[in-house]
């Protein structure tokens, strides 16, 4: 088993257990001050399967190209939005395209949505999903059986707009 090492950053700091993150296609190794260098690369070795299949992972999410022009996404929202407001009924204050860190989409308890301009690197459905989603948190501000049912009431076949988000 003459494996390539993978490089990565050892931060060390008063922690109960080691982490391994992948983060910008980077290896970043977080353990506890009383583990050795030896131990770490250890641990490493072990979980290099691991960490080659979810740098992969990591990469392929940055590689991800825009699949419309900025206008195109633009207006794909704004019909969505339309559209889905008038199935459901559920109508927000405002809705806008940031660029968002944490999320593909957020309701406001001010029922402001705002959509994530990264979702311009994924499909129609995706982008409709993340809308619906959005709007349903208007009825329901959590992810209760309630919310999840609403949602499939609109899109039964959400489940694989959510995995294409996921990937």
């Amino acid at each position: 088993m003459n494996q390539t090492p993978i490089p990565y950053t050892i931060i060390q700091s008063n922690i109960k257990n080691l982490y391994i993150q992948i983060k910008d296609g980077t290896v970043i190794v977080k353990a506890p001050k009383r583990f050795s260098k030896e131990e770490i690369e250890n641990i490493v070795q072990k979980k290099q399967k691991w960490i080659e299949k979810n740098l992969q992972k990591s990469l392929q999410k940055r590689e991800k190209e825009p699949q419309y022009e900025l206008e195109e996404f633009i207006q794909m929202v704004e019909e969505n939005a339309k559209n889905l407001i008038a199935i459901t009924g559920l109508r927000p204050n405002r809705v806008r395209i940031r660029q968002i860190k944490y999320a593909w989409g957020t309701c406001s308890s001010g029922k402001n949505i705002t959509i994530n301009q990264k979702l311009i690197c994924h499909s129609k459905q995706a982008i409709r999903y993340v809308m619906l989603h959005e709007l349903c948190h208007l009825k329901y501000m959590n992810h209760s059986k309630k919310f999840w049912e609403l949602v499939e009431t609109y899109m039964p076949n959400y489940k694989e707009a959510r995995r294409e988000l996921k990937e």
